[in-house]
């Protein structure tokens, strides 16, 4: 089964680009992605970082909104330590009374102490329930609520209060299918799955996979823009968070041994490609995490790199796809973290 496709969107910035190019970019891809067949466009929320620009996704939410017609837009996530949840309720509502049916809210629990983020959560989702007395206004479709995660905690948060869970596969993959587990075991995580998936097992619609690709006509061209995003992580890592390096500033850079070991560790998490290589590797991962959509997050320094990428997943997307008998699996296909210096790094 081809695992349907969204967006992460964190606007990344590259070497010799703004922050204000990297908002336009956001922009001008999301109105590509619906015409390319993405059902979902997330927007990231970062702080004072020179390596992406998305700051405020409420306000890129709502121009998002503005120039699509069909595509699901969210957040992901809104930090929801940073602000009191009558007005993240407030802001969402509006945009589902503007827009119904076409919102996500998703949270995350990072940007500051998290000890009453469950709280929070409770407090925002019954906010935005119409059926219930909380906002003013609630709007009459609510936005859809997803919890986002990269370990285990929200994992059951999610499940408990029948929200959608996001797992960052691109932050911690040896954890997805422990945490997508948890989940479903809780009362309210099942969901309805959406159809039999090939490997015989359910798929579930209220879980989604984000995952980091970088796709190009050929593995060499998508090998150099993954040395480039290996090196923006490996410095950011070591506490230097730079814009993404071009591909010839990664070529030739002098590799200190520390950065190598990050690259090392994060390799294994980067799925890079031709546009086959990687639909491959996406359908495998989610027939073995059960999910049926992939939530495609792609840096690179220049916004064209990214359009191609994005532009080339969607057509191999839309080509028959074969058995998954024939699509080579995550061990084979897969560099382990020990390999991946000798894949990424010059001599």
């Amino acid at each position: 089964m081809t695992p349907q496709l969204s967006v992460l969107d964190q606007s990344p910035v590259g070497e010799g680009f703004t922050h204000a190019d990297a908002l336009r970019s956001s922009v001008d891809l999301a109105q590509a992605a619906e015409e390319w067949g993405f059902v979902r466009y997330w927007v990231a929320e970062h702080h004072g970082s020179p390596g992406f620009a998305s700051t405020a996704p409420e306000i890129m939410a709502a121009v998002l909104l503005t120039r699509t017609t069909r595509l699901t837009v969210g957040t992901g996530g809104v930090l929801l330590p940073l602000y009191p949840p009558a007005k993240v309720a407030e802001v969402f509502g509006v945009l589902a009374s503007l827009y119904p049916g076409r919102v996500d809210l998703g949270l995350g629990r990072a940007g500051g102490p998290a000890e009453d983020y469950p709280d929070r959560v409770r407090v925002l989702r019954r906010m935005l329930r119409a059926d219930e007395p909380g906002l003013a206004g609630a709007p009459a479709v609510p936005p859809r609520m997803w919890l986002l995660g990269g370990g285990l905690t929200s994992a059951r948060l999610a499940g408990e209060l029948r929200t959608g869970f996001a797992f960052a596969h691109f932050l911690n993959p040896g954890a997805a299918a422990t945490a997508l587990s948890i989940f479903r075991r809780e009362p309210g995580g099942a969901g309805k799955p959406v159809e039999q998936g090939e490997s015989g097992g359910d798929v579930d619609s209220r879980s989604v996979l984000a995952v980091r690709v970088v796709a190009a006509p050929t593995e060499a061209e998508a090998e150099a823009l993954a040395q480039s995003v290996l090196l923006w992580r490996s410095r950011k890592d070591l506490g230097r968070d730079l814009p993404l390096p071009t591909p010839d500033t990664a070529r030739n850079h002098r590799w200190t041994t520390l950065e190598a070991e990050r690259a090392a560790v994060r390799g294994g998490s980067l799925i890079w490609g031709s546009p086959e290589q990687v639909h491959g590797r996406l359908v495998r991962i989610a027939a073995e995490h059960g999910v049926g959509e992939i939530m495609v997050n792609t840096l690179t320094c220049d916004p064209a790199d990214r359009f191609r990428s994005y532009r080339l997943l969607a057509e191999q997307t839309a080509a028959p796809t074969p058995p998954l008998s024939e699509v080579p699996s995550e061990a084979s296909s897969e560099a382990p973290p020990e390999a991946a210096a000798s894949t990424y790094l010059p001599p």
